[in-house]
């Protein structure tokens, strides 16, 4: 897996690649380069490189808009990659319509080293699937394309209801926004959260929506005369240490707690309960790479209580415990001091 390592006396920046594929969205192609160009290390150097190719020689690529854009990298590059992504095109042609490359793609996909991290923004997952490189893997993309997507790759595990899937060394997401959450995602495990919410502010979205969240939610637009729960979550988060009942929340926004659960689940998409260990969750993370508070007062500050209650949570969540977890992202301090700074 070729996840990028804290940099070290022969400093070199994780190199990602993107692949500009003819009928590509501008949009999508400009979120490797937001997310990806903004990380820098304790001395100011950029943790990622970010170059785009084509499959051809250097020069023009359509777009999905009236102007086209011109790619200054030729296929070769990829065999330069750590990491390659692969944003949505529609011209996939033979790829979309029958799963099979065509003769310029493969040709193209032969540059690729073994080992490197591969990723997909929407149907971008077409390319990654018709090259053979996520049979008898999970993937997802856009829930409008998920049906086809399993239908013409029945040894692919297609879930249409997540963001995101991370495969370890194979990553796929669903549409356009959801590649921002991808990326996010890839900074995250990289370099950890601190590094990552620090990419999300300055881009201005949220620093994190879990993978596993919903992509596609059939639920009727809330009226927008009605209120919000935007306040009983702003409540929460200031007190995530202290014990929060339905009924406080409730309480914010002077509803009854019926009204008020079927209201938030409207607007978010979870369960007040849900939300809650998500955030706990994500507070958990944030003190256990950010500080060196023992796993008890980590897990009171997060408001899990005990460490046994935020282990099977963290365990649920992520995978892994709380210890494990603070050993793969060490603390700011550790990190700087891992660079000589």
């Amino acid at each position: 897996m070729a996840a990028a390592s804290p940099p070290s006396a022969g400093f070199r920046p994780h190199r990602v690649v993107v692949l500009a594929l003819d009928g590509l969205l501008p949009f999508e192609l400009g979120i490797p380069h937001r997310i990806f160009g903004r990380p820098k290390d304790a001395r100011g150097r950029h943790l990622y490189e970010v170059v785009t190719c084509s499959v051809r020689p250097p020069g023009p690529v359509e777009t999905d808009a009236d102007f086209t854009i011109h790619v200054a990298h030729g296929p070769q590059a990829l065999a330069t990659a750590d990491t390659v992504i692969v944003p949505a095109s529609y011209e996939l042609g033979q790829v979309y319509e029958e799963g099979v490359l065509t003769d310029e793609l493969a040709a193209a996909l032969t540059h690729l080293r073994p080992g490197t991290r591969l990723a997909s923004i929407c149907t971008g997952v077409y390319v990654l699937a018709a090259a053979g490189l996520l049979d008898g893997r999970p993937a997802t993309t856009h829930w409008a394309d998920a049906e086809r997507l399993q239908r013409l790759f029945p040894r692919i595990e297609v879930d249409p209801d997540v963001l995101f899937i991370d495969d370890g060394d194979v990553l796929t997401s669903a549409g356009v926004a959801a590649g921002i959450d991808l990326c996010l995602h890839i900074v995250r495990r990289d370099h950890g959260a601190a590094v990552a919410n620090e990419v999300a502010r300055r881009t201005v979205v949220p620093p994190h929506r879990d993978g596993g969240q919903a992509q596609y939610i059939a639920r009727p637009v809330p009226d927008p005369q009605q209120a919000s729960t935007t306040a009983a979550r702003a409540w929460a988060l200031g007190r995530l240490h202290e014990p929060i009942q339905l009924r406080d929340m409730a309480a914010q926004e002077a509803m009854s707690v019926r009204t008020f659960t079927r209201r938030f689940r409207e607007e978010t998409g979870v369960s007040p309960g849900q939300w809650l260990t998500q955030q706990r969750v994500e507070r958990a993370r944030h003190l256990l790479e950010t500080t060196d508070r023992s796993v008890d007062q980590v897990a009171c500050d997060a408001g899990f209580g005990t460490a046994q209650s935020m282990r099977q949570h963290l365990q649920a969540a992520l995978g892994v415990t709380p210890t494990a977890y603070r050993r793969t992202f060490r603390t700011g301090r550790d990190r700087a001091a891992a660079l000589g700074t």
